[in-house]
């Protein structure tokens, strides 16, 4: 395996990575993601529709905005080994997701964390790609909020491979 920031990870394939603190889930967090993404829906931002309407009673988080929180509970629980920085020869690139399951919503006031496990890690051609299996746990429920299988690229030199011949070339 390559010597990469990701690399003192490897040796942790199959293991649980750790478990982040405790995020409480407030109605103007739930707002601001709601406004950057356009979404309207009142079971997000209404609190009063949703005292009526919703079999929740209160407003409940998008899905998005809980799936978004990973990064942010990832950096904690790896102390941002994979955070880039001037100090680091490279940067982390989301990946995409090969599983993504909302289980349970999160209503405002819950608070979550998110369980991290690290299934495979592998060399290459631009970096090392690294599969988690992150759950993300709702204080005093059962079930999950979600549970994922998410790749993270980590591009050690800051250049990627392009299609073009295998040349090297910046990363825009």
């Amino acid at each position: 395996m390559s010597q990469s920031a990701a690399a003192p990870l490897f040796g942790r394939i199959g293991q649980e990575l750790g478990v982040s603190s405790w995020l409480t889930i407030e109605q103007d967090r739930i707002d601001v993601f709601a406004g950057v993404t356009d979404d309207v829906e009142p079971l997000h931002n209404d609190p009063e529709w949703c005292l009526e309407n919703s079999p929740y009673g209160k407003p409940i988080a998008l899905g998005f905005h809980t799936l978004s929180l990973l990064t942010r509970f990832l950096h904690e629980v790896t102390n941002d080994l994979l955070a880039g920085g001037v100090t680091k020869g490279g940067f982390p690139l989301n990946y995409g997701f090969d599983r993504v399951r909302f289980l349970t919503p999160v209503t405002v006031g819950s608070r979550i964390r998110c369980r991290f496990r690290l299934l495979d890690g592998k060399p290459q051609p631009n970096g090392d790609l690294l599969r988690f299996e992150a759950k993300i746990e709702i204080e005093g429920e059962d079930k999950p909020a979600l549970t994922a299988e998410w790749l993270t690229l980590w591009v050690e030199d800051g250049e990627l491979m392009t299609q073009k011949g295998g040349q090297r070339a910046a990363h825009d």
